[in-house]
């Protein structure tokens, strides 16, 4: 097995970040974009093709979480677009980006309403709590993460926030933190704004193996016919597969049956997929999984680095057993360092690595962005990479792809490699009504932002959703999601 490290190419693994104000043929581009579309190793003469419009008044914030967002769906559009421009044989169809239509599925999951009912986002043990030398975040969403939180606190199982908030304030940030850390709960000291920069993408490319053949004109999405397995969990991943399967990639998610997952969570990143549940230390269960693998094109993985490898599933093994496979991980913390092994969501992520701190009011009060951007953005990046790898695969550079990720390198982006916004062109390009403009035009005129006018009301086996419409957006793009969430767990291990 040989691999062929892309370090040293102009997917450069997102660092430094510092590629040309420039990069198609003297045209305007936006420089996030043009960062998250090398990184991919996306052809620069394709950005010419990315445009954007819609209202500028969305995700307001310290940061450029605005332009990150746009950027990962942009990016994410064109290599669709791209790849399906190779499947059907025609010209890389022109990107439309609506900010609105961004804005609003980056918060997807606070539009989400089933029969009326609005879910509940953060649970009562969640969020920022003062203790006795700055303040901490915790995350207790799950039911067993508030047991292992409270428990570490050495507070009774049916302990309210009051008494959480009450024990919290009389003991050290860090101490808080390595005691959850060590009792499988979650907690992080909030933290100043850290310069240790991690990488957006890392790649690597092993063997020489071609690909499935994934057929040709006749196909109506650019992933039709692409087996995806979903091994992730909460948001990141999610999003990535339900971006996938609104693609038309068949997305079967596997769960194992002792980890259940929130209604209200599958209700809204369930979407275009199917679900099933397997335990993989199962002698029968493992068996239907290696099946799965056997005929998968991609598997995307979102557990901490290693807690998969007792299953077979440590990036070399499974290339090694499964040539031509693209591999994606996703992690919290990055995939070196004294923290890769931890476990950590969006929100712990933004307190550890000083997003918390810089977003803080006037009170000091640590703040948030205005969306799980780390989320949301390293989701459309992961269906971004997989999109490529499959074009890639097709043109000329074969092999398996170990793909990986982390919110940690996502807020490396945010914080240190988007810079501030460049003035606007003082003329639009004369394209940008037809959708066809190159990336750093602006409309001249944008409307109020909205939401109302980027959701969609679909009926599902959890009930009515009201839910955010798909933001990827090229010439031809689906507009929705081909079936509503189904039950999770309850499809049968199989592909279409």
């Amino acid at each position: 097995m040989t691999e062929r490290s892309t370090s040293s190419d102009a997917r450069a693994t997102g660092q430094p970040i510092n590629q040309p104000a420039d990069q198609s043929g003297g045209r305007s581009v936006d420089q996030p974009t043009a960062h998250a579309w090398a990184a991919l190793g996306g052809p620069a003469e394709l950005l010419e093709r990315v445009g954007f419009h819609g209202p500028d008044d969305v995700l307001p914030s310290g940061l450029q979480v605005r332009r990150l967002a746009r950027a990962t769906v942009a990016a994410c559009s064109l290599a669709a677009a791209e790849l399906a421009a190779l499947r059907a044989g025609g010209p890389v169809p022109a990107v439309r980006i609506d900010q609105g239509a961004v804005a609003t599925a980056f918060v997807s999951e606070r539009h989400l309403t089933v029969d009326g009912r609005t879910p509940v986002s953060f649970a009562p043990h969640s969020g920022f709590w003062r203790t006795a030398d700055g303040w901490v975040r915790t995350h207790a969403n799950y039911p067993h993460h508030r047991a292992r939180l409270l428990a570490a606190l050495d507070l009774p199982a049916d302990a309210g926030p009051d008494r959480l908030a009450e024990v919290l304030a009389g003991q050290q940030a860090e101490r808080i933190q390595e005691r959850a850390y060590e009792a499988g709960a979650l907690a992080v000291a909030v933290a100043p704004v850290s310069t240790t920069v991690h990488p957006l993408i890392e790649a690597r490319v092993v063997g020489a193996d071609p690909a499935r053949p994934l057929g040709g004109a006749e196909v109506s999405q650019p992933a039709a016919g692409v087996r995806v397995l979903d091994l992730t969990r909460v948001i990141a991943g999610p999003v990535a597969t339900r971006t996938l399967a609104l693609l038309g990639a068949d997305v079967l998610r596997v769960d194992s049956p002792g980890l259940p997952e929130a209604d209200d969570a599958h209700a809204d990143t369930g979407f275009g997929k199917r679900s099933t549940r397997l335990d993989l230390g199962d002698p029968a269960d493992r068996a239907v999984f290696e099946g799965l693998l056997a005929t998968a094109d991609v598997v995307i993985t979102g557990y901490r680095p290693g807690a998969l490898d007792a299953h077979g599933l440590a990036p070399d093994a499974l290339l090694a057993r499964h040539p031509g496979l693209i591999h994606v991980q996703l992690c919290a913390w990055g995939w070196s360092g004294p923290w890769a092994g931890r476990r950590g969501f969006d929100s712990l992520v933004q307190a550890g690595v000083g997003i918390a701190a810089h977003e803080a009011g006037p009170d000091g009060r640590p703040g948030v962005l205005p969306a799980q951007a780390l989320d949301h953005g390293t989701g459309y990046l992961v269906a971004a990479v997989v999109l490529r790898a499959l074009t890639e695969q097709r043109t000329g550079r074969p092999g398996a792809r170990h793909l990986r990720f982390s919110l940690a390198g996502t807020a490396s982006w945010l914080m240190h490699g988007i810079g501030p916004e460049a003035p606007a062109p003082a003329h639009p390009h004369p394209e940008a009504a037809e959708g066809t403009a190159p990336a750093g035009a602006t409309p001249t005129v944008t409307a109020p932002y909205d939401p109302a006018r980027y959701l969609a009301e679909t009926d599902s086996a959890y009930g009515r959703l009201r839910h955010a419409l798909p933001p990827i957006a090229y010439a031809g793009a689906p507009t929705n999601w081909s079936r509503p969430p189904g039950r999770w767990g309850t499809d049968p291990a199989a592909w279409r």
